[in-house]
């Protein structure tokens, strides 16, 4: 199957560091390769892929001096539908600016939907352009959402052997990975350490638009606790170490996760999860197996003194059962055989009725 991957230019394929799209299009491209299929990656120039890369700017746009990433993302598509005859499937992972474009073909197009959709101004898009095939990364994702055509529901996966759990672990803290922002909590995080008489480690990007939450909220609780201690952003080879390490991963999140590719990262290293019971994350941990969903500090703390009951292997072998990148790939193959085969009955000549009378 000739398949077209189109990113975000935001970040490379994958990020060289914080970035959970192009890491999820990386390891779908990869797979889907590897599962034999001819795939072509649209992505910034500075991507690395076994597949073919059409570069839509020199390098990723958070790494340059751009100043507005409209133009460029519209100038990549114009090229995908240049090219788009060329595929037998295109698959969109750059939320809604691809949609006037796709209007001819959308039937053998699937746009996975990454980010929130509970923000009302997405209504009236969805609404008008409700042919388009989505595919939603939780089923919690869709609530909000008005009636579309939704083609299919696909957790997101890791490559199997990415991260493993350690042979020997050398750590019994609790850590905090992902973004420094108000809706990931990093707040609750830092309290359900002192309360809890542990070591917090926080791997975390800050944002422009977080500078002033982290100055003025989490940088004066991480300086007043001895036991918290900001670490910086990390990349996917300092992953291991740092979750393999950890008694367990905190996910105190205060917003409807869409996924939260974190979690799946913990598991793989055999590291329990304790998560706020919001968006995504009863679809994502198991209970008493995987981790343990929350609803409160005090419930946070009480899982924390559990997480030494949890069995590693267990985690380990979940993650192996539920959340590869080769499960991920197969689910989305299927979707594009399936949209391809009712589309190509859609355009079939349908045989003339003929009435009575004629």
């Amino acid at each position: 199957m000739k398949i077209a991957q189109v990113a975000p230019l935001m970040e490379s394929v994958p990020p060289r560091l914080y970035g959970g799209t192009e890491r999820i299009v990386s390891y779908l491209t990869e797979e889907l390769v590897a599962q034999g299929h001819d795939v072509t990656l649209f992505a910034s120039g500075d991507s690395r892929t076994g597949a073919r890369l059409v570069p839509g700017t020199a390098k990723a746009l958070r790494l340059s001096d751009v100043k507005d990433p409209l133009p460029y993302h519209l100038v990549m598509l114009d090229e995908v539908r240049r090219l788009a005859s060329s595929f037998d499937v295109l698959h969109f992972h750059v939320d809604l600016l691809h949609y006037p474009v796709i209007r001819d073909f959308a039937w053998r197009t699937v746009t996975t939907l990454h980010g929130r959709l509970d923000l009302a101004d997405m209504h009236p898009l969805y609404r008008a352009f409700s042919e388009a095939p989505l595919v939603s990364i939780s089923d919690n994702q869709r609530k909000p959402m008005p009636p579309v055509n939704w083609a299919g529901r696909i957790h997101h996966g890791l490559p199997q052997n990415l991260l493993q759990p350690l042979a020997s672990r050398h750590g019994d803290y609790l850590a905090f990975l992902g973004r420094i922002s108000p809706e990931k909590r990093p707040d609750r995080a830092i309290e359900i350490a002192v309360r809890s008489g542990r070591e917090l480690r926080i791997a975390a990007k800050i944002d422009k638009v977080d500078h002033v939450y982290w100055r003025q909220e989490i940088e004066p609780l991480v300086r007043r606790h001895a036991n918290v201690h900001y670490v910086g952003e990390i990349g996917d080879a300092a992953k291991a170490d740092f979750l393999g390490n950890a008694a367990a991963l905190l996910f105190p999140i205060d917003w409807a996760e869409p996924f939260g590719l974190v979690m799946i990262e913990a598991m793989a290293c055999g590291t329990p999860v304790i998560a706020w019971k919001c968006g995504s994350v009863p679809e994502v941990v198991d209970p008493g197996v995987t981790g343990f969903v929350v609803d409160s500090v005090e419930e946070a703390v009480s899982a924390v003194g559990l997480i030494g009951n949890l069995d590693r292997r267990r985690v380990r072998e979940v993650f192996d059962r539920r959340f590869t990148a080769g499960r991920m790939a197969r689910d989305y193959v299927a979707i594009y055989q399936r949209l391809l085969e009712g589309g190509s009955r859609l355009a079939q000549p349908q045989p003339l009725e003929l009435s009575a009378a004629e």
